[in-house]
């Protein structure tokens, strides 16, 4: 692997956008079973996407879409497995929170999965429902005010 100097990047070309694509394939369809009609939806085309290099290799993503006045919601973030553990997550989600701020926005949602919770948490994510399934898989809905 690299010196461990990742990039995070706000998505702006058809080719960024398909590599973030890859890497949700990888971890949400391939690694946890969700249908690819499921993980590739709709909202994709109205979202801000990001994505995560080491290099010139993708290896994370997120996307961000405003879904209430000044309200936005974190979707499908991940990171390739072998790049677990790396605070990624943490770092991803900086720039996605920053991008919000720049935006005007004062709140972020998201449906964490439910074993990610403590890792929202540390980000100030606070719980916001009981737990429930989304593509069979545990969930919460989380909040934060930013």
């Amino acid at each position: 692997m690299s010196n461990e100097v990742f990039e995070v990047k706000v998505v702006k070309t058809k080719e960024e956008l398909e590599l973030a694509f890859a890497i949700r394939k990888k971890v949400f369809v391939m690694e946890q079973g969700v249908p690819l009609h499921l993980e590739l939806d709709e909202y994709d085309a109205i979202s801000t996407h990001f994505i995560v290099l080491d290099q010139d290799k993708t290896i994370a993503a997120a996307r961000l879409r405003e879904i209430d006045s000044k309200v936005g919601k974190v979707e499908r973030v991940c990171v390739l497995k072998e790049y677990r553990g790396k605070k990624l997550g943490v770092l991803i989600m900086q720039k996605v929170e920053e991008y919000a701020i720049k935006q005007g926005w004062k709140k972020l949602k998201l449906n964490a999965q439910s074993y990610a919770v403590p890792f929202y948490e540390k980000l100030g994510f606070k719980v916001t429902s009981p737990e429930f399934l989304d593509a069979n898989i545990p969930h919460r809905a989380m909040e934060k005010i930013i």
